[in-house]
C-alpha cells in the first residue's frame, strides 16, 4: 500500500481544498501555489507514486486523466485558446508530492518550460 499523501487526504475530503471536478477515478482541485491564471491538479484516486511506477493495469486511469483535463479545459473556456499539461516525475523532475498528478495550466500565453540552459 502506498503512503498516504496530502492528495489522498484531499480526495477523502479530510482537508479543505477547492475541488472543481470529482468522479470515481479522479479528483481535480486548484493548486494552492498557482503558476498560471488557472492551475488545476488532476489526481487519480489510486495512489500511484509517480509515472516511474505506473503499471500496465494503470493504462485506463492514465487515459482518464487526459480526458478529464480536456473536460476541465472546456469548462474553463480555454480548450480552443490552449493550455499546458505537465507531469513531473521524481525529485529532479520537480515532483513534490509522491502521488501521480497532472498540472493543467491555462489563462493567457504561457512562458517557457523551465528547461535548464545547455
Amino acid at each position: 500500500m502506498a503512503e498516504e499523501t496530502l492528495f489522498t487526504k484531499i480526495i477523502k475530503h479530510e482537508i479543505p481544498s477547492n475541488i472543481i471536478y470529482e468522479d470515481d477515478t479522479v479528483t481535480a482541485f486548484t493548486d494552492i501555489n498557482p503558476k498560471a491564471q488557472h492551475h488545476i491538479l488532476i489526481v487519480p484516486h489510486k495512489p500511484i507514486p509517480s509515472i516511474a511506477e505506473v503499471q500496465p493495469e494503470d493504462e485506463q486511469v492514465l487515459g482518464h486523466l487526459l480526458v478529464v483535463a480536456r473536460k476541465i479545459a472546456t469548462e474553463l473556456g480555454v480548450n480552443e485558446s490552449g493550455y499546458r499539461l505537465v507531469v513531473n516525475v521524481g525529485r529532479d523532475g520537480g515532483q513534490e508530492v509522491p502521488h501521480l498528478h497532472v498540472h493543467l495550466l491555462a489563462g493567457g500565453r504561457l512562458g517557457g518550460l523551465g528547461f535548464p540552459q545547455a
